[in-house]
């Protein structure tokens, strides 16, 4: 008789019914490590928080449709610092940008009167996209700092817009209803802006997953060393993500005076630091490498909703920064330990 027993039965499932167990496991601890999944259960919490204190923040037309609109405008500018953040940059220069190609459009809509809508949005993505350039030809070229370089060009891009436009404001009676409707229309109950915002996060993501230059971008924000090394076309990849970082804030610029219907020199003051937030709050990595573009949009429609949701839940104004501040905080701690946990599962895989 073989002394060898088989072991018992721990129930009568079949015995696929372990593998299928193992699976369901493994997703569901996939789902509890990614960063989108629970930025996006914070961001539930708090819309379920508010709507408790007052059902009118979601339950109302108007709630939902704020809920929506709100954050389209930095949904666009989260997507386009997200290229770049991942190739280890920044661009603090896309608010003055966004200013600029703002007050561009209405002022085609006065200069030119009867110039087609597309003709407009067209001219505000093609400035914004030049602008992208000479912060792009000096960092990936000139070999200076990101973060030195945008955020001259910011104060330079902003100098420009305030001697510009100096006191002028463009106001909604001065530009076509049809391009006005597009801040205020919506689609099958949902605001034309943000299906918009959704779809540039969709090409983006699909760019950045499908295109090789995309993937590309994730190499050298890992190691851009070694990406010279293998022969990659660094500073032609840097250039390319600061030109559609440059384009989605010319874009962002133009959809703000569609949004708001007025157009003056403080439009995009501080915005740009709600973008590198968004960002770097829904997972992408400050030293780049990583991250996704829906990170970046579930965290700026978090960090949009933070700020309409906290003066309903009775948190006085200076709270409501410092929870953003700490979410940001809290966002590059967390990175920094996985971070360094992989270094040290590495350093253990290479030991064994």
């Amino acid at each position: 008789m073989s002394a060898t027993l088989a072991p018992p039965s721990t129930g009568g499932a079949p015995s696929g019914s372990g593998a299928s167990g193992g699976r369901v496991r493994a997703a569901l601890g996939h789902a509890l490590r990614s960063r989108e999944i629970a930025v996006a259960v914070v961001l539930l919490l708090v819309v379920a928080a508010a709507t408790a204190r007052n059902d009118s923040f979601l339950l109302s037309g108007d709630g939902w449709r704020d809920l929506l609109l709100t954050p389209s405008i930095l949904l666009l500018l989260a997507a386009g610092q997200m290229l770049v953040i991942v190739t280890r940059s920044v661009d603090l220069s896309v608010g003055s940008t966004m200013a600029l190609t703002a007050y561009l459009t209405g002022r085609l809509f006065i200069d030119q009167p009867g110039l087609p809508i597309p003709v407009v949005v067209l001219a505000g993505v093609a400035m914004g996209a030049l602008l992208g350039v000479v912060n792009g030809v000096l960092v990936a070229y000139a070999g200076v700092p990101a973060l030195v370089i945008t955020l001259g060009t910011m104060y330079v891009y902003r100098g420009a817009m305030l001697s510009w436009a100096g006191s002028d404001r463009i106001t909604a009676d001065q530009m076509p209803k049809d391009f006005l409707s597009l801040g205020t229309s919506s689609l099958l109950g949902i605001p034309v802006l943000t299906i918009v915002a959704l779809l540039v996060v969709a090409a983006v993501g699909y760019y950045l997953h499908t295109a090789r230059s995309g993937r590309e971008l994730y190499a050298i924000g890992s190691d851009p060393d070694a990406a010279r090394l293998y022969g990659l076309k660094v500073p032609t990849r840097v250039l390319t993500a600061f030109v559609l970082c440059g384009a989605l804030a010319g874009l962002a610029g133009v959809l703000h005076a569609a949004r708001y219907g007025s157009v003056s020199s403080s439009v995009g003051n501080g915005i740009e630091l709600q973008a590198v937030g968004a960002a770097v709050i829904g997972g992408v990595a400050i030293f780049g490498g990583s991250g996704t573009v829906w990170g970046a949009a579930i965290g700026a429609v978090l960090l949009v909703t933070i700020n309409r949701a906290l003066p309903i839940l009775g948190i006085p104004e200076f709270w409501q920064r410092a929870v953003v501040g700490a979410l940001i905080l809290g966002a590059v701690v967390l990175d920094r330990l996985l971070a360094a946990r992989r270094a040290r599962r590495l350093d253990e895989e290479r030991e064994d």
